[in-house]
Order: structure tokens, then sequence, then C-alpha cells
């Protein structure tokens, strides 16, 4: 690794001022315990082992698992606001094995034995973040109560159908995916005209924001320094001898490695202005429900809860008795813009509100306390990826599309694999190495990515008037992970 060099000072100062702002960000920060404390940034120029750009999931998951595998290594954690600022404390909180391509996709692409690895890991790893969790002492209210996927008309179950029909092709049994009757649904979730729904036992309802910012204490006991208030400028390859390095606007860190794990914000890194999109996705929640209402909803197992339409919806119950839920319907902004106005949008949120009414009524008269939302990153190819190319020593993560509590930590181990060099099961898994095409130059990006919304949202409507599954929407899961 590096030479003996300046190694970069503790980040041991703190502060609560200032972080209380953070608070409504989302119902998870807002609900996250204790004083906020926010760490110091970046005293100076650093020289280290490996240099982590962002202190969301992937970053903090790469760092822990880099301070495991070798506690020598000098590993920084470079974060433009705070741990968990982005995704890792806006979303959903499902912690499950989907991951963004379908098995077919890899199949197509990798063979049939790499998709078959591919979905056990992402089986492996719903659990290995509960483990992580509970080691670390971090009460991220993890349950492992599975996803119901209600069908409720007769397109989504035949779509259910065909998803039951293409995973039994591939090797998956009943005992990892299951039709529910509908009598069955009712049991788990009472949702209203539930056909029947999918099943899976492969997910964990968490609460994010006490993950991520418990993450961020326990990379920091193994040694990590994580720097707060430290925005990147940018991230230069090495090249002719050089190694690489993050110029930030509080110094300038050389490293072995630098990785890059911004995720949504990876326009914003000089040369990857059209590697991943932002596409923003927005959520709800309620104030804490009676038991009377969770008597006929059920969901008793905290499972997290969707239904077969085309665009996304997500939910869970919460520990505290709320409903969180969330979904797709935010437009893609031009230039891939990121700005703190776009996570709230009066019409999806109120949106949102009337997609929970009509799925469990007796929510009507309830509060809602909480709207917010954020961006999560988008792959041309909709295909996650990790990787590490020696020549330059960068390494990145991420293209989740939206599926990233857990593929993170996949994602910290293997690049851990990586770094270090150990040849593993991880590292050879089929989205190692991967490279994503580039998106479109503006204005085609904008219409294509705005057009696509919208077709799906038109064929959600005629299957709701028709009753038959969409074929421009079966075209479409062609290039969206399909």
């Amino acid at each position: 690794m590096a030479e003996a060099g300046s190694e970069a000072p503790p980040a041991k100062e703190r502060r609560s001022d200032g972080l209380e702002r953070y608070r409504p960000l989302s119902l998870w920060w807002d609900t996250a315990p204790g004083a906020l404390e926010l760490r110091r940034g970046l005293p100076g120029d650093a020289d280290v082992d490996v240099a982590i750009v962002g202190a969301g999931y992937t970053g903090l998951w790469t760092a822990r698992s880099l301070a495991e595998a070798d506690p020598t290594l000098r590993v920084v954690v470079l974060e433009a606001e705070v741990a968990g600022f982005g995704a890792s404390g806006r979303n959903g909180g499902w912690c499950s094995a989907l991951f963004a391509a379908s098995d077919a996709k890899i199949a197509r692409t990798h063979g049939d034995d790499a998709a078959r690895r591919m979905r056990a890991a992402m089986r492996d790893t719903v659990d290995e973040v509960g483990r992580a969790a509970a080691e670390d002492g971090i009460d991220c209210h993890f349950a492992k109560g599975g996803t119901v996927v209600a069908a409720r008309d007769a397109a989504q179950v035949a779509r259910a159908r065909t998803e039951l029909a293409e995973a039994r092709s591939s090797g998956v049994g009943e005992e990892d995916l299951c039709w529910l009757d509908a009598d069955e649904a009712r049991g788990r979730m009472g949702a209203t005209r539930m056909l029947g729904a999918t099943y899976t036992p492969h997910c964990a309802a968490i609460h994010p924001a006490r993950l991520v910012r418990g993450l961020a204490g326990a990379v920091e006991r193994r040694g990590v320094h994580v720097y707060e208030q430290t925005p990147v400028v940018s991230v230069e390859p090495g090249r002719g001898g050089h190694r690489p390095r993050v110029v930030t606007t509080r110094g300038t860190v050389r490293a072995d490695v630098v990785v890059r794990a911004t995720e949504a914000w990876t326009a914003s890194i000089p040369g990857n202005h059209r590697t991943l999109v932002p596409v923003y996705s927005l959520m709800i929640a309620t104030e804490p429900l009676d038991d009377g209402f969770w008597k006929d909803v059920g969901l008793a197992e905290r499972e997290t809860f969707s239904d077969h339409r085309h665009l996304v919806i997500y939910g869970q119950r919460t520990a505290d008795g709320r409903l969180a839920f969330g979904g797709r319907g935010a437009p893609y902004h031009f230039g891939s813009s990121i700005r703190a106005g776009f996570d709230r949008d009066r019409s999806v949120h109120d949106e949102l509100g009337r997609t929970l009414v009509d799925l469990f009524p007796g929510v009507a008269g309830a509060r809602i306390t909480h709207r917010w939302g954020g961006p999560i990153g988008v792959p041309r190819d909709w295909f996650s990826a990790v990787g590490l190319d020696r020549q330059t020593g960068i390494a990145w993560a991420g293209g989740y599309v939206g599926d990233g509590v857990s593929t993170t930590n996949l994602a910290g181990r293997t690049i851990a694999d990586l770094v270090t060099g150990r040849s593993t099961d991880l590292v050879t898994l089929p989205w190692v190495g991967h490279r994503w095409p580039r998106w479109e130059p503006e204005p085609l990006r904008w219409l294509g990515v705005n057009a696509g919304l919208r077709t799906i949202v038109m064929a959600d409507r005629s299957e709701g008037r028709r009753g038959r599954p969409s074929w421009i929407a079966a075209k479409m899961s062609r290039f969206l992970g399909g």
C-alpha cells in the first residue's frame, strides 16, 4: 500500500450545533435517537492507503470491510454533507435480495451459473447486514419479515404468474418465492382487492438512518477517519507513476486507491456527468397507527410490501407503528440536477397519499407527518456494478436503482477483497468489473427518461381499465433491468 507519509489526523472533534438542520431530511433522520453530532472536516492535505468519497452505505460498508480485512490500512471517508445525507438516510428501509438486473438479463450476458451465484450472494447479504449490525451494536430495527407483492387486478395476476414461471425456470424454488392465494395474501397484508400475491422471505425492514449513523460510528471505532463537511472538487486517476488523488475544498488526499461511492451524486464529479442519472423517489409517513388498524392490515412480521403495477411503490410497517410509503413518479430534472427543492413534490406526495388510502382505506383519517424524497442512481443499462481499475487506482460501486440497502454491503465487502487482493467468490460475481454505457447527452437524456416515466404511468392506467397486461410496458422491461 502507500509508503510512509503524512497520515490524516483523526476526526475526533464533534459539535452538535448545525446538525439538527438535517432532521427534516426524512422520517428516519427525524426519529434518529440522541443528539446528532457533526464530525469535523478534513483538516488539510493527507496521504493514506484508501480514500473513500461518500459516507453513505457504500462508503461505510467499504470502510468497515477494509478495516476488518487489514486493520493496518489508513482509510479515510470524505463526505460533502454528513454521513447518511443521501439515499442511505432517506430510503424505504428495504434490506432485500433484489438486484437491479433480473436473473434473465444476467444469464443472457454471463450465463446461468453466474445468475445463480449473484442471486445466492444477494440472499446471503440480507442476513449479513443483520449480523454485522448486531455485531456493532446498531439497533436499526432489523425485522426479516419478507416481502408481499400484491396482485390487485387481472393484469397484475398475469404478471405475477409470469414472474413465478420465470423464477422456476431459473431454479428458484417455492421456499424462495411463492404464490399466495387471496386468503393467504390477506392473512399477511389486508389490502383492498387482493386477488393474490407473491411472497419472498428474503427481505428485512430497517430504520435507514439508525443503520447509516451507526455504521459511521462503527468504522471510526475501527480506526477509520470520517470527515464530514468536506466537498470533493475532483477525483483524479493515477497516471504515469503518480497515485490517484481526491481534491476537496479543504485539502488534497493522495491514496493508493480512491473509491467512488457517490451513487446519485456521481454526475457532480467532473468526467462522470453521464455515468449515472439521478432519478427522484419520494416518500410519506403516517403518524403511529393504533392496534385496531394493524389488526385489519396485518403486516404482523413487519413485512415490506408493494404490488405488481409497473410504477414502483414500496412500503413498510415501522417499529413504532407507522406506515412509511414511497414510490417513483417524480420527473427527471434536466442536466442531472440535484436540488433540495426536488425532495418534495406536492403532486407526487399527494398521489402517494391517495395510493396508500386505496391500499388501506383505514388510513384515510391518519395524519401524514413526514414528506420527503431524494435521488437514486440509475445506470444506462440498469445493471449495478462494482470494480477496481488497478491502472488508475479508481474503484467504484453503485447503480443500485433504489435497491441498495443490502447491495451496498455486498459492494463494500467486494471492494475490500479487490483492494487487498484476496481471491474470493465475491470477486468472481458477474457485476464485478462491469462498465456502464454512458447516458445520452441532453436534451435526449431528459426527453428519454421522462418519456419512459410517462409511458409506465399510462401502462398502469390502461391495465386498470382493461385488465390486460400492457404490451408497451412489456417491451420497455428489456431496458429496465429485465
